[in-house]
């Protein structure tokens, strides 16, 4: 399993820790991962995503899962977010409809 936000594309970074005396050691930062459930109005269903936790503060700001992946660009999404957002779309074009 990848370390990379499904939502946001969000990964490792390397970088440096820089001591006092000015030594540098590599270093990598991981993203804060969380396990979540969440619900999608659209589709009447949960999903079940693994995201970065400030993805899921973005989430809860735009107004849910659905909201979310409407106005998120594909390049971003996981393939399973992907497939997700296509779904969305449909049941909300047939809504309309």
């Amino acid at each position: 399993m990848s370390r990379r936000c499904e939502l946001t594309g969000k990964g490792v970074q390397t970088g440096n820790l820089v001591s006092h005396s000015n030594r540098k050691t590599r270093t990598r930062f991981l993203p804060n991962l969380v396990n979540v459930t969440l619900a999608s109005d659209a589709l009447a269903r949960s999903v079940r995503l693994r995201i970065s936790a400030a993805a899921l503060r973005s989430v809860e700001h735009r107004g849910g899962l659905d909201a979310f992946l409407v106005k998120a660009r594909d390049e971003e999404l996981s393939q399973n977010a992907r497939v997700l957002k296509r779904e969305i779309e449909k049941k909300q074009a047939g809504a309309q409809a």
